[in-house]
């Protein structure tokens, strides 16, 4: 072969030989290494010059780059140095180009990922293309996924979340402005929080995905709920709300569902075999999880509310950018403080005691998008709100939506939303004004009559006391006759003692050990092994005041999980010893029964015994998890030895808990509401003429004229049918009644006569 084949001009031939050997051409690739350094220097100053030969250079030496690893050790570093310093001056194919063969880079392994990222973050807030943005977008989510496919990689994971984090904490510095008035007109177009729209943007999309799912991708959004730009702080917002205006930015949008009714049309007309059925069922169950796992998609992110660091002082915060810059924001945009911080403090039982006081001068019957404000407030109550914070904020609701001056649905917005705070602080509530909105109940508005009745309710189960002895009913009639009260507010019934249901987790473990045959002091050498690392400092507990170190030889006496039952078989071992010497089956039988049967404890003596194992062993996930199986095992048990209703709701909501990725999620929910619940059912307003006229249109749309399409079909010109088509298809039973049938039945032989002639005479006619 000659060497005019490896010429420059030549570049993917000498790459295919490259590849193929890679020794025997290196004096090839230095001599094009060498042109590219000199062309780069060139590129450096003039970028417009020699560009489309840079390019193939460069794309060149990426190809080749793993076959000399020394030689190209500096060519990354290079390719990110200008694009990240050269930018602005690169010419757009320059640009896709250089990221191109930076992922081609990292896709041959020659760069790691973190070297990759470091380059592709900065530049998504500088990139005008739409298509390169979305490549870098597209790049970075699946570099990141690929990453944690099989396990969590975590250092790539921490240098990432490092960089977001970054990336929103450098502008928030910055100003305030807010989304409307004049600071927003004068802002200039330096500071519009792109690199944290981004940041927050990516983290978004990673957690939707499922790739990162943990406290510290929540601390990022978090942060991003304190920027000083709108935008992001409002992305921030509706990832903890959970709404889908931003779902439209996803790179993957969910494909549109196929029409199910028309596939099962066509199954009908088409043939029919056992395939085709098999298919069907399964894209129609496809479509239904599909459909379900949209509608579960509107709810909000519990998870990530759970999962927030501080909650007291994230919610703080939030309110101090609602008291601060009150002036500055949309009402829509306080709406979503409101609705994040009012499901903060539900969530996590916070008080945020200034909110209340901030959130009364919206209280009005006239004020816009007053459902959304009335459930932030309901959602930020809880049983631990104090009732004379809440007492002025029930009294303006009674004021403001409750009189005749106002129309029914505002007054049943009014109740439901009392009715809502009542329920989760009864206490807030005056026994007077409580007096006065049941008398709601005997209103002619259905929707006031059903909120006040609901009302009514509430205080029937939780505190009669505040109710007329006519307005009780006979259940907390008779409850209050036998003495029982509410508890006042800061009292509970039972002080926490225990974790539910540890005591089977700890009598689970022990058999486990027994079956193991795991002694006493092999089990503490366990334990020890277990806490090495832990106890470093511990040399120096003499020196503390008045501690006195044990030692572990007598640590057996302490094991109180172990000890009661260790002393019953030790008991039963010397019964056993002071017996004669029989051995048979039917006497072990008998010991087996007899250690048997103080261990089977009944429900009631397991669910009063306390277990240690939470002060001598800390707990893991693991053991949390095997806990709720224990206790989804035992309702079970429970409920086939015979238990009532209360066990089967029990064992539901344990079955829901361990479907559920946190088991606070069904608590939230029950905790958070819609504005559903304040309007209550309402009654559909009449159409008025252009609405009825509308909706008549609308349903024309794509549909044929009425009227019969007989002997339409096959005509160029629409006409009707004839008269002659129309007796093919006349009933037998209508000819015969028919007046000309009846003619001929009753004609005369002259009249036949006459008749026959006429026809012989047409004939002749027709064939002359």
């Amino acid at each position: 072969m000659g060497r005019g084949v490896l010429l420059t001009s030549n570049l993917p031939q000498l790459q295919n030989l490259i590849k193929r050997d890679p020794a025997a051409y290196k004096e090839e690739f230095l001599q094009q290494w060498n042109h590219y350094n000199s062309i780069r220097q060139i590129f450096q100053i003039n970028p417009d010059e020699n560009a489309q030969h840079f390019r193939e250079l460069v794309s060149f030496i990426a190809q080749v780059s793993q076959c000399y690893p020394k030689e190209t050790a500096d060519f990354p570093s290079q390719i990110s140095t200008l694009l990240l310093e050269s930018y602005g001056t690169l010419s757009p194919d320059t640009r896709r180009s250089l990221v191109q063969n930076l992922v081609m880079l990292r896709n041959k392994e020659v760069i790691t990922s973190i070297t990759l990222l470091q380059t592709l973050f900065p530049l998504l807030p500088k990139t005008t293309s739409s298509s390169l943005r979305g490549f870098i977008r597209k790049t970075i989510l699946s570099d990141i996924r690929t990453a944690n496919l099989r396990t969590k990689n975590h250092k790539l994971n921490r240098a990432v979340q490092a960089m977001l984090f970054g990336m929103v904490e450098r502008g928030m510095d910055a100003e305030v402005v807010g989304d409307k008035g004049k600071l927003k007109a004068a802002a200039g177009p330096g500071n519009n929080g792109e690199e944290a729209m981004w940041a927050v943007v990516l983290t978004k999309e990673l957690w939707r995905k499922g790739i990162w799912n943990d406290a510290k991708t929540v601390s990022i959004i978090a942060l991003g709920c304190f920027h000083p730009v709108a935008k992001v702080q409002s992305a921030s917002l509706h990832f903890f709300l959970g709404s889908d205006e931003e779902k439209e930015d996803s790179d993957d949008e969910e494909e549109d569902l196929p029409n199910v009714k028309a596939l099962q049309h066509r199954r009908e007309i088409n043939k029919k075999t056992r395939s085709g059925d098999k298919k069907l069922r399964k894209l129609e169950k496809a479509v239904k999880s599909k459909k379900k796992k949209r509608a579960e998609n509107v709810t909000a992110n519990f998870p990530a509310i759970q999962l927030l660091n501080d909650p007291q002082t994230f919610g703080e915060k939030l309110y101090d950018i609602l008291n601060k810059y009150d002036k500055r924001y949309s009402l829509d945009h306080k709406i979503l403080l409101m609705q994040l911080l009012s499901r903060v403090m539900g969530g996590h039982k916070l008080c945020v005691l200034g909110f209340y006081t901030y959130i009364m001068k919206y209280l009005t019957y006239h004020q816009l998008r007053i459902p959304a404000i009335l459930v932030a407030l309901a959602q930020s109550v809880h049983d631990f709100t104090p009732p004379d914070a809440l007492t002025p904020v029930v009294r303006k609701l009674a004021q403001e939506f409750v009189h005749p001056g106002v129309g029914s649905e505002v007054i049943a917005a009014g109740i439901n939303a009392i009715r809502e705070v009542c329920r989760r602080q009864p206490w807030s509530m005056e026994e007077d004004l409580l007096g006065d909105l049941i008398e709601y109940r005997k209103s002619r508005d259905k929707a006031v009559t059903a909120a006040a009745r609901g009302l009514l309710q509430l205080f029937r189960e939780v505190n009669p006391g505040m109710l007329k002895r006519r307005e009780r009913g006979k259940e907390a009639s008779m409850g209050i006759a036998k003495g029982s009260q509410p508890l006042p507010f800061g009292h509970s019934a039972q002080a926490a003692v225990d974790i539910e249901g540890l005591v089977l987790l700890e009598d689970h473990l022990k058999k486990l050990r027994e079956e193991d045959g795991v002694a006493s002091g092999d089990e503490e050498e366990d334990d020890k092994a277990a806490w090495e690392g832990w106890d470093v400092e511990s040399d120096s507990d003499e020196s503390s005041d008045g501690w006195i170190n044990v030692d572990s030889d007598s640590d057996g006496d302490l094991e109180v999980s172990d000890s009661e039952d260790e002393d019953d078989k030790r008991k039963k071992k010397g019964k056993n010893k002071a017996k004669a010497g029989d051995d048979d089956d039917d006497e072990e039988d008998g010991k087996d029964a007899e250690d048997d049967g103080p261990t089977q404890e009944t429900a009631e003596e397991v669910a009063q015994r306390i277990s240690s194992l939470a002060t001598t062993k800390i707990l893991t996930p693991a053991d949390f998890a095997l806990l709720n199986d224990l206790r989804v095992k035992a309702a079970s048990e429970a409920i086939e030895r015979g238990a009532g209703s209360g066990a089967k709701r029990k064992l539901a909501s344990l079955e829901s808990q361990k479907k559920s990725l946190l088991s606070s999620d069904i608590a939230l929910a029950d905790t958070f509401i819609s504005e559903d619940d304040i309007l209550g059912p309402r009654k559909k307003a009449k159409a008025d003429y252009a609405e009825r006229i509308a909706s008549i249109e609308k349903g024309r749309e794509g549909r044929e004229k009425y009227g019969s399409l007989k002997g339409k079909k096959n005509k160029a010109a629409p006409s009707s049918s004839t008269n002659r088509e129309k007796a093919r298809n006349k009933p037998l039973m209508m000819i015969i009644a028919s007046g000309a049938v009846k003619g001929k039945k009753k004609a005369s032989l002259r009249q036949k006569q006459r008749k026959l002639r006429a026809h012989i005479e047409r004939a002749k006619k027709a064939h002359h």
